[in-house]
């Protein structure tokens, strides 16, 4: 397929944060994916327009001071707004202990709605443009991001650097560098490790916690059940399909779309891990 064919249908889903790189998250990433669709796959203006949506932080998010986590939410929508994302999602500040509730996800709208309606900034497309800060970072997060994805051509490309556990590693360093910072208190995090409250800033648990009661679990079990039996003759067939789809490089995802109307996700992923073997982490 020609790379116009299908690029102006992909779109990225990127999370950001509080630290100041992810105030142009999204000009790098525009900036990188123009330059290799024009440069490298020689594609029209139109594919060169990368599309991404960003989630807020849930790493952000702390059981304790449950309600400054909004605060955090807000700043980080602000950098993706700023940054001209094309969807967002807020974060509800309650995630860090349950499933957000309706109160919950309705002040994360409301953050959206806020800054869309009534913040008077907003009102310019482009508020940062031509801000030395700003153009400085993103040249400095461009050329990071290079960076690292010669360290990952280098081990064999995405797959190669998989197999060589590349990126879990850089995560789990990532996460302890996070933990460590946290926890001695280099990284101040108001009402966690500092500014905390008199009483020591305990975890609140919120007025509604939403969790599956028992009948929603047993329900659930017996729906798998009788899904299982309505299609205990069709099934079989359409496993087949997808493991033979996998093992003759065929399209596995039209094969799994059909299987899906009779199959469940654990048979379907049962049948993958029969051709395919079943991955198991190191550490």
């Amino acid at each position: 397929m020609h790379i116009d064919d299908f690029a102006p249908n992909l779109s990225f889903f990127f999370s950001n944060g509080m630290d100041p790189e992810y105030a142009v998250l999204g000009r790098v990433a525009r900036r990188i994916w123009a330059k290799a669709i024009r440069d490298k796959y020689g594609g029209n203006d139109r594919s060169q327009k990368l599309k991404y949506h960003i989630q807020t932080s849930g790493r952000s998010l702390h059981a304790q001071e449950i309600a400054f986590n909004d605060i955090r939410t807000t700043l980080q929508a602000l950098l993706a707004l700023n940054d001209n994302c094309n969807s967002l999602h807020t974060n509800a500040y309650d995630e860090a202990i349950t499933t957000p509730t309706e109160e919950s996800v309705r002040r994360a709208l409301a953050i959206q709605l806020v800054i869309n309606k009534e913040f008077g900034l907003s009102k310019n497309e482009n508020p940062g443009q031509g801000s030395f800060i700003i153009e400085q970072l993103t040249d400095m997060v461009e050329a990071a991001v290079l960076a690292e994805f010669r360290s990952i051509s280098e081990r064999g490309g995405v797959l190669g650097a998989m197999e060589r556990m590349y990126q879990r590693s850089k995560i789990q360093e990532e996460s302890l560098y996070y933990e460590t910072l946290k926890h001695d208190g280099t990284l101040p995090l108001v009402g966690v490790n500092t500014f905390l409250d008199p009483r020591g800033s305990p975890t609140v648990q919120p007025p509604e916690v939403i969790r599956a009661t028992r009948e929603e679990k047993v329900y659930a079990i017996e729906a798998r059940d009788a899904f299982w039996k309505r299609n205990e003759t069709t099934a079989p067939a359409a496993l087949a399909g997808v493991k033979r789809a996998a093992l003759d490089g065929q399209n596995v995802f039209t094969a799994l779309m059909e299987a899906s109307k009779v199959c469940t996700l654990g048979q379907l992923s049962r049948a993958l891990y029969d051709v395919g073997g079943q991955y198991r982490r190191n550490m």
